[in-house]
This record gives structure tokens, sequence and C-alpha cells, in this order.
């Protein structure tokens, strides 16, 4: 699948958003720039997916060709209040997992699309419930899976996730990291798919 006219360009080092977007069948490119993802702590914490999203996309723009459509996204992770971010070490990791188990949390992915005329802001969030787990199912998730590149250290496609969410209200794929079913809309919308 195309857009008439314009290239697809993926924004993201994330495996998982890349996969995500071949699996819906689109032809794209990944390129990729490193961004600075802070934010302003009076930000509302729901927002700040969007907002580094749009950061992100911002960033591109000078190196954005006029056939280019452009997607960056990023996910967040809010437990009490609190932003978890990707954690730097398997201490971080392990603060994270503790937090998480046994109780409810937000995911929040924000997407940018952009081209040279458009520019288009989008979020998903969805609410995952963790069981209680063991110090020692979250040592060996740590030492096995390595979730140092995800928000909240972990990855729901991972053994943590088919061991530990009982359950999720919302999109699975929100909290992969790129909430496909928004995404495609937008795209369908603004732009002519061809198929």
């Amino acid at each position: 699948m195309e857009i008439k006219n314009k290239s697809l360009v993926l924004a993201s080092k994330s495996p998982r958003r890349q996969q995500l977007l071949k699996e819906m069948g689109f032809s794209f490119s990944v390129k990729t720039l490193d961004t600075d993802e802070a934010f302003p702590e009076s930000l509302d914490k729901m927002a700040v997916a969007e907002f580094l999203a749009e950061k992100k996309a911002d960033a591109y723009l000078p190196y954005l060709y006029d056939e280019e459509v452009l997607i960056t996204a990023d996910t967040t992770v809010i437990s009490e209040n609190q932003i978890l971010n990707k954690p730097a070490t398997p201490q971080e990791a392990r603060e994270m997992l503790q937090l998480l188990q046994g109780k409810p949390h937000e995911v929040i992915t924000g997407v940018c699309i952009r081209d040279l005329q458009h520019k288009i802001l989008i979020s998903d969030c969805t609410r995952v419930d963790f069981s209680p787990l063991d110090d020692i199912e979250i040592k060996y998730y740590i030492k096995n899976f390595q979730p140092f590149d995800k928000a909240g250290g972990y990855g729901i496609q991972d053994w943590i996730g088919l061991i530990g969410i009982s359950s999720i209200q919302g999109s699975y794929y929100t909290v992969m990291g790129l909430p496909v079913h928004k995404v495609y809309q937008q795209l369908k919308t603004t732009y002519e798919l061809l198929y």
C-alpha cells in the first residue's frame, strides 16, 4: 500500500513501530534523527507523548522533502501520576516493574503525521493491568529480554506480557508503540491510498 504521489517515512528507531507499519501493508522508508526528549514539567502527563511526537517531527522538518509524509511517535507509561521513561540500568528497570506489578497503569502513544502542508497530531491511551510478579520473574525478564529501549521497562509482546498482563482496556498496538487503527484512518482521510 502506498500514498498517491507521496513516499511514507517512518522516523523511528523502534523495531516494533517498523514491524507494525509493515504489517499494515505500507511501503515506507526509515530515517532516524536523534532528538532531545525533554518536556516542560508543567505539561499534563497525558499530553507528553503527543508533545514529544510533535517535537520529533519538528526536528525532522528541515530534512523533509515535498513528496514525503513523515510519521513520528512517542510512548509514555504513567503509573501513580508518574511518567516512567526508558530505564537506563537493570536496577531502574526492576524499580519500574516493581511499581507497575499488581496494579493498573496507562500507556499513551502520541503520533505526528506531517508533510510540508499538513501537521496532524493524534494519541491513544490504553489501560494495562499487571498481575503481581515475583522478584525472580522480574529479574528473569530483565536478564533475558533487556527492556532498556521500552517505556516503563517492558514490552507487551515480550515474555512478561505473556505471563504478567492480566487485562487491557484499549488497543494492544498502542502499548506496542503505534495506534495503528488511528494512524490508518488518518492516512486514509488525509491522503489517497493506493492498494
